[in-house]
């Protein structure tokens, strides 16, 4: 059976994000040797963390708005052209300053990927494919937080930390070959698509009335949906993050590991989140196909993923042994995945293509305004053991749910009241 230009089109992406992972993932794999060449400390990586979120936050943001006014094709290519660079002059950082400056330019350009995936989405799926879709997106960013421990010890024992990053970065320029030729053009127009895929993706059943150009961030905010939206993101992407730039400091402080250890155990806890991503838009897209309204299918996910995700970070903090930890911790991001890809999906279940990039980059920014506040913290609390900030996010998890069900209501499409006195046939949308 023949899967279809959609399926190609999110593989690709997701083929992006295991690269964008790869790329970020490289400086704390190998951050013990370089603090040691260029004698920096705990506090300096806690810094150039903080200088990357910054700026992932902004190109969030600025990705966001942007795709919805240069397309999926040119944004998508932007970001992993300008990202790729960047890891490339990581190569000739010899300073904490210049490891910086690097920093800032690879947070603002990876963080396209983000809106662009879950725009993507809701150009090419209906609905119930959608969450499906981004779990495929989520689950390569799993992926490239697999292979990028065990990939970049490898290259860094066999060639240093300068010739490592120039070859990550090399594979992203690489990436603009498939990409151009396959991203042609949206669905509406795609050559490759056939009649039955074309019908598949424009005759989604929530489909909203086309409009004249994206909503402004006013109009976006007006819904109490997008509020719980972003509140939500806010409240547990520091949860994620958390392990991924802290992992390998918390398997070296905590079990005494070195480069080559890290590159054996790191990788463990993104096969649950891979797993999870898959599953948890597995799970809401069977809902939907079964009857269930998108608005039950989203919720329902994302409270499974967080009855698994709570109790495990809490169990995290009785791990004595490493393979005990880093298989909490994959039960952790299990949770996390399969809760996120479906809060990730909804900017598509709400809004019109021109204004879901938007409403995607938004909630990211604001989701990393929330990782930066746990990342000022980790230096502090974990001076003893990484307990203390297990805990506190543990804690976060009740207050998404908290957003997506009290303050977001009922998630169902919508259009601003512009829309509706431009498209009076658009009324039914409202809300």
């Amino acid at each position: 059976m023949k899967l279809g230009v959609r399926w190609l089109v999110i593989a690709l992406i997701a083929l992006a994000t295991v690269i964008n992972y790869i790329d970020r993932n490289a400086l704390a794999v190998m951050w013990p040797a370089i603090a040691r060449e260029i004698g920096a400390d705990k506090a300096d990586y806690a810094g150039l963390v903080t200088v990357f979120m910054l700026a992932y936050a902004t190109g969030q943001f600025a990705f966001g708005r942007l795709l919805d006014v240069i397309g999926v094709r040119r944004g998508f290519a932007l970001s992993i052209s300008v990202w790729s660079v960047s890891i490339l002059l990581h190569a000739a950082a010899n300073s904490v300053l210049s490891f910086g400056l690097f920093r800032v330019l690879l947070g603002v350009s990876e963080a396209g990927a983000w809106p662009g995936a879950v725009k993507a989405n809701a150009l090419w799926f209906p609905p119930r494919e959608r969450a499906f879709a981004q779990g495929i997106f989520n689950a390569g960013a799993s992926l490239g937080a697999i292979v990028s421990a065990p990939l970049i010890a490898l290259l860094f024992l066999s060639l240093g930390w300068r010739a490592t990053f120039f070859l990550v970065g090399a594979i992203g320029l690489l990436w603009l070959v498939p990409w151009l030729l396959v991203y042609r053009s949206g669905p509406d127009t795609h050559p490759w698509l056939s009649d039955a895929e074309r019908r598949l993706i424009l005759d989604a059943p929530d489909a909203a009335p086309p409009v004249a150009q994206a909503l402004s961030l006013r109009e976006l905010m007006s819904h109490r949906q997008s509020w719980g939206i972003v509140l939500a993101r806010f409240f547990l992407e520091p949860i994620w993050w958390l392990f991924v730039a802290w992992l390998p400091l918390y398997l070296a402080e905590t079990f005494g590991f070195d480069i080559k250890q890290i590159g054996i155990f790191a990788w463990v806890p993104y096969v649950g989140a891979m797993l999870g991503s898959l599953a948890g838009g597995g799970f809401s897209g069977r809902l939907i196909a079964a009857g269930a309204s998108v608005d039950r299918a989203r919720k329902w996910a994302i409270a499974l993923g967080a009855a698994i995700m709570a109790p495990a970070l809490l169990g995290a903090v009785l791990a004595a042994d490493p393979t005990a930890a880093v298989l909490t911790i994959a039960a952790v991001l299990f949770g996390f995945q399969f809760a996120i890809g479906n809060i990730q999906t909804l900017p598509g279940d709400l809004f019109d293509g021109k204004s879901v990039g938007s409403l995607a980059g938004i909630s990211g920014m604001v989701g990393i305004v929330g990782t930066l506040i746990t990342t000022w913290l980790v230096p502090v609390m974990t001076k003893q053991s990484y307990a203390p900030i297990f805990i506190l996010v543990a804690a976060l998890v009740p207050l998404s749910l908290l957003a997506i069900f009290g303050v977001g209501g009922r998630y169902q499409k919508l259009v601003s009241v512009a829309e509706v006195s431009a498209f009076p046939q658009a009324k039914e949308f409202h809300s």
